[in-house]
């Protein structure tokens, strides 16, 4: 359980996910130390910390020096990182170039759980992101007004079965298909990518299923949804999105069920039975 009075540090990528954990944070009397990354967080966050810094990728001692400075003992993972940067923005220090040398997989959990595991080595502990948060995980069951057909629901148990294996060698979150057939499987590039891929493969009505990775650790990296989510897959002429219930997060989801059904999507969170199947 998170501390009641302490500061508490967040580690914030982009998207809204930040400041919806700096405003909440905050209601429960926290006081939010921000580690703000250049050319991802966006600038708001400045207004809703108590304080922010700003460090580029890879400048792991100087969040460690700002948060031991403001007195935080415990931290976040939250918001999005292009993943692509690694191979150009990366500029690490002499903590974060060390941590990078000994990594052998340089994949999404290889690497954010390194970090955490050194983070953790200096004293301040990793919390779960959604330690304040729970009412943005995604709900079960039909979220729109129309419904996933039979043959839909053949695809998103196929596709259930690939995302899941992806999520097991930590490659992606999302897959799309269409016809029982994998057009397209995340990889770096992530899910807005892998659905204009797929989509302008399928022609029309791609299946987009993202789930969780097995193993999943909540301090970080869980599959998220939104409105661009909503925004991309009807730009391809897509036909449904169905997401692990309880598993990933829900961003605006009044605004992204009221743009899935002008788009005339399904949108569809779904479970695991006793025998792996996937069901609203």
């Amino acid at each position: 359980m998170p501390e009641k009075r302490s500061p508490i540090g967040l580690i914030a990528g982009g998207g809204q996910f930040p400041l919806l954990f700096a405003d909440a944070a905050r209601a429960r009397g926290r006081r939010v130390v921000a580690i703000a990354h250049v050319n991802e967080t966006l600038p708001e966050l400045g207004q809703r910390a108590d304080v922010i810094f700003w460090v580029k990728l890879g400048q792991l001692g100087r969040i460690i020096e700002h948060f031991r400075r403001q007195g935080v003992r415990e931290t976040v993972f939250c918001g999005t990182i292009t993943k692509t940067r690694i191979f150009r923005d990366v500029l690490p220090d002499l903590k974060g170039l060390a941590l990078w040398n000994r990594i052998d997989a340089r994949q999404d959990d290889a690497i954010l759980r390194a970090v955490a595991a050194t983070l953790e080595e200096e004293g301040i502990r990793v919390l779960a992101s959604t330690c304040y948060l729970d009412h943005l995980f995604f709900p079960r069951g039909i979220l729109t007004r129309k419904k996933p057909s039979r043959e839909q629901m053949e695809d998103i148990r196929f596709g259930w079965r690939i995302a899941r294996e992806i999520g097991r060698l930590d490659i992606g979150q999302c897959v799309v298909v269409r016809g029982r057939s994998v057009l397209a499987v995340e990889a770096i590039e992530g899910t807005d990518a892998a659905i204009r891929r797929g989509g302008e493969l399928a022609g029309k009505g791609a299946v987009v299923v993202k789930l969780k990775k097995p193993g999943q650790d909540f301090r970080f990296d869980l599959p998220a949804t939104g409105t661009n989510t909503i925004k991309t897959l009807a730009a391809v002429h897509g036909s449904v999105l169905a997401v692990e219930a309880g598993q990933s997060l829900l961003f605006d989801r009044r605004a992204m069920v009221a743009a899935a059904d002008r788009a005339g999507l399904v949108v569809v969170g779904l479970a695991e039975n006793r025998e792996g199947v996937p069901e609203p």
